[in-house]
């Protein structure tokens, strides 16, 4: 895969790694118990990760029904179920430390790692909440760390109302928990800006999708 990006000017670490969570980390109560969770420039030296998964890690164009239609998802995907290694070590160092740092509060694992893959500014996500498998019933999370040019994360309740705005990249780390992927949607926008691309790693438990 050929996508140009351009790094980031902040982010000058000469090493990837992780910055600590515990008392950098800070919270965002919403409504009906959901939560969020924003950590900016979590991973250091995060362009590093960003070229491997830009590379060639079995990237997948799907393709949904829309009306009378099919069409093209717009967006690349892959996903790395709970026994397949990651493609750069920092990644599975970055659910460990989800693991260590929310676990108890959790009460499970982080097991599974999706991957969107945003090419440019036509790429998005619809608004929606992870509701497939225990999270339609249960209280969950999903941290998503952000890898490549900034762009806009919105939360909205779910039949309307006030919404907040993320703006993720460069290493940036975003949990939602509680009631969010109930009670809340989130999208990424389309932009007509120009902006290079962007991955977002979803770390999920178990029977969360």
């Amino acid at each position: 895969m050929s996508l140009a990006h351009q790094p980031s000017i902040w982010d000058v670490a000469e090493e990837t790694s992780l910055t600590p969570l515990a008392g950098r980390v800070v919270r965002r109560p919403l409504s009906q118990g959901a939560w969020v969770d924003h950590l900016p420039g979590w991973v250091a030296g995060s362009d590093a990760v960003l070229d491997v998964l830009l590379g060639d890690i079995g990237w997948r164009a799907d393709r949904r029904q829309m009306y009378d239609r099919e069409v093209d998802v717009p967006r690349l995907l892959r996903w790395y179920g709970g026994g397949e290694t990651l493609p750069h070590p920092v990644l599975t160092d970055a659910r460990t430390a989800l693991d260590t740092h929310y676990g108890r509060e959790l009460g499970e694992s982080f097991l599974t790692a999706g991957m969107c893959l945003y090419r440019d500014g036509r790429d998005s996500v619809a608004w929606h909440g992870d509701r497939i498998g225990r999270s339609r019933t249960q209280d969950t999370m999903v941290a998503i760390a952000s890898f490549g040019s900034p762009r806009a994360l919105m939360l909205r309740p779910v039949g309307g109302g006030q919404g907040i705005r993320f703006t993720l990249g460069h290493g940036d780390l975003v949990v939602m928990g509680g009631s969010c992927q109930r009670t809340w949607e989130h999208c990424i926008p389309k932009t007509a800006k120009p902006v290079g691309p962007r991955v977002s790693v979803q770390y999920r438990p178990r029977g969360v999708a």
